[in-house]
């Protein structure tokens, strides 16, 4: 069992700047990667960004140059740094996380956060 944290989310002006922090802890062995995604009302739940075991990397267009993901291995944490941020940014940000869990209870685990909410003024 795998259990994932978002945090980080609130209201800012366009132009201003938010850092997501998303944990995962539980039986977990080690992870194959971690990423953020967002769904706006009304919209599909896209790609924000990001990173697997191998330090591969993948932006969306639409944050390239303005969004920067990061990992701090050791916590099973990954973060979202956002720049410049604009009212298309609006959405609820969610983490996604795959790995191996631990022999006991073996298998591949592919777990979402619950969400935090990025609402961004013009």
């Amino acid at each position: 069992q795998v259990h994932v944290v978002e945090s980080g989310g609130g209201l800012v002006h366009a132009g201003g700047s938010l850092r997501l922090s998303c944990t995962a802890s539980g039986n977990i062995l080690h992870l194959i990667g971690m990423g953020w995604h967002r769904q706006a009302p009304g919209k599909e739940r896209e790609l924000v960004a990001s990173i697997n075991r191998g330090g591969g990397i993948d932006y969306a267009d639409s944050v390239k140059g303005r969004f920067t993901i990061s990992r701090w291995n050791a916590m099973n944490t990954v973060y979202l740094e956002m720049n410049s941020l604009k009212p298309e940014d609006t959405a609820v940000y969610y983490c996604n996380v795959k790995g191996y869990s631990t022999p006991q209870a073996m298998g591949v685990f592919d777990d979402w956060g619950q969400g935090t909410q990025v609402t961004v003024s013009s």
